[in-house]
Order: structure tokens, then C-alpha cells, then sequence
């Protein structure tokens, strides 16, 4: 997200489309808890990071790093 007033505001409707698309609607049904999304200044690039953490057990994060992680960046 580029260095705008309010980033909140402007990462809602990716976070949103995201929870919609089949990794999202997938992700958000097999997690263990509620996922959540954080943020993080990166002051260096002006702008803000965000991403989206989610609990899945060993053979839901099993399928899903096979369907999914090369669409991603997915850092640990």
C-alpha cells in the first residue's frame, strides 16, 4: 500500500477480494481461528505491508502449500 492518509481504508477492498477468491474462502473455512491481517510501516519504500495470518492444521497446510504457495508471497 503506497503512503496514503489512511491505509487501513485503502487495503480494505484487497483484504476483502481476497476473502472471496477461492484461496481466501478456503483459507478463512479450514483455519483454526479467525485469521487476521497486520500491518507494518516499511519507512524505507514509503508505503505499508500487509498480510494476512491464518492457523491450519498439518494436512490443511499441507494442501494448501501445494495448491497455493507459488501465488504468494508467503514468508514465515
Amino acid at each position: 500500500m503506497g503512503d496514503v492518509e489512511d491505509p487501513d481504508l485503502y487495503a480494505a477492498q484487497p483484504l476483502w477480494e481476497w476473502q472471496q477468491s477461492e484461496m481466501g474462502a478456503w483459507v478463512m473455512e479450514h483455519s483454526v481461528e479467525t485469521p487476521m491481517w497486520h500491518r507494518q510501516a516499511n519507512p524505507n519504500q514509503y508505503h505499508t505491508d500487509y498480510a494476512v495470518q491464518a492457523w491450519l492444521r498439518g494436512a490443511d497446510y499441507t494442501f494448501w502449500v501445494l495448491k497455493w504457495a507459488d501465488h504468494v508471497d508467503a514468508t514465515e
